[in-house]
C-alpha cells in the first residue's frame, strides 16, 4: 500500500479504509464462521509490563506513519487483519480494539522499555480499531521483532461494553524463538497454542516487500450468555 495521497488528509483516508471505500490489498475477511465446533476460543495472555504509560496523540490504526507525518517507521510493513467473534462464531460490532509492539529496536512505547533511547520516533507503537458489523478489524503496522527474553509477537486488547478487558497475544508461526518463549508455552493445549500462531506472508503485488496477517480472535461467550 502507497502513502495516502497528498490530496486526501491522512484521517480521511483511515476512515474510508475502514469502511471498505478504498481498494485495499489485504487479506478479504469472510462474512461467516461454518461450523461453531470448530472454533478454539483465543486463551488469555498476559498484558506484560509495557502497556503504553503514556498514550501517543495518535492512536489510529496506522502505526507506520503518526498524524501526516512523511515519514515512515523502520520495519516489514504488515497488514494485520482479522474478526472478533463470540463463542458462536458470530461477529462481535463496536469492539475497541488496540495493539501494541516493540519497534524495529525492540522497544515499546514506555518509560521502561529496554533500548528505549533508540525508540523508532517515527513508530506510532500502539493503535486502536473498532469492529465493524463483520466483527472486522484493520491495522497497518510492521512484523515484530524480537527483544531480549521473547519471542517475536503482537499484543492485542479487546474492550467490549460490560466486559471485562480481554487481553491476548499472536506470533509469528513458525520463528524459532517461539520453542523457548516461557508465555507462549504456558498455553499447554496444542491446538489452542496454535490459534495464536499467524502467517506473516507477502501481500501479492507489492511493489515495496509488505505482508499480510490474519488474527480471528474467539471470545468466550455469546451476548446472551
Amino acid at each position: 500500500m502507497m502513502p495516502p495521497p497528498k490530496t486526501l488528509p491522512r484521517r480521511r483516508f483511515l476512515e474510508r479504509l475502514a469502511l471498505g471505500t478504498l481498494a485495499v490489498p489485504f487479506t478479504v475477511i469472510p462474512q461467516s464462521v461454518s461450523f461453531a465446533d470448530e472454533l478454539i476460543q483465543t486463551p488469555r495472555q498476559t498484558e506484560g509490563p509495557f502497556y503504553p504509560d503514556k498514550l501517543p496523540l495518535d492512536t489510529d490504526n496506522d502505526l507506520i506513519v503518526i498524524n501526516d507525518g512523511l515519514t515512515a517507521a523502520v520495519g516489514e510493513i504488515t497488514h494485520l487483519s482479522g474478526r472478533i467473534l463470540d463463542a458462536r462464531g458470530e461477529p462481535l460490532r463496536n469492539a475497541i480494539v488496540e495493539i501494541w509492539q516493540v519497534d524495529n529496536q525492540g522497544a515499546y512505547l514506555h518509560s521502561r522499555s529496554g533500548n528505549g533511547e533508540k525508540r523508532d520516533g517515527n513508530f506510532q507503537g500502539f493503535g486502536r480499531f473498532l469492529t465493524d458489523t463483520s466483527g472486522g478489524y484493520y491495522f497497518r503496522t510492521i512484523k515484530p521483532v524480537p527483544y531480549p527474553g521473547r519471542t517475536p509477537h503482537i499484543h492485542m486488547a479487546v474492550k467490549l461494553r460490560g466486559r471485562d478487558k480481554f487481553t491476548t497475544q499472536c506470533y509469528i508461526k513458525g520463528h524459532p524463538l517461539n520453542e523457548k518463549d516461557g508465555v507462549l508455552l504456558g498455553v499447554k493445549d496444542e491446538r489452542t497454542r496454535h490459534s495464536l500462531l499467524i502467517d506473516f506472508a507477502p501481500l501479492p503485488n507489492s511493489r515495496v516487500g509488505e505482508l499480510a496477517a490474519r488474527f480471528d480472535v474467539v471470545l468466550g461467550f455469546t451476548p446472551a450468555g
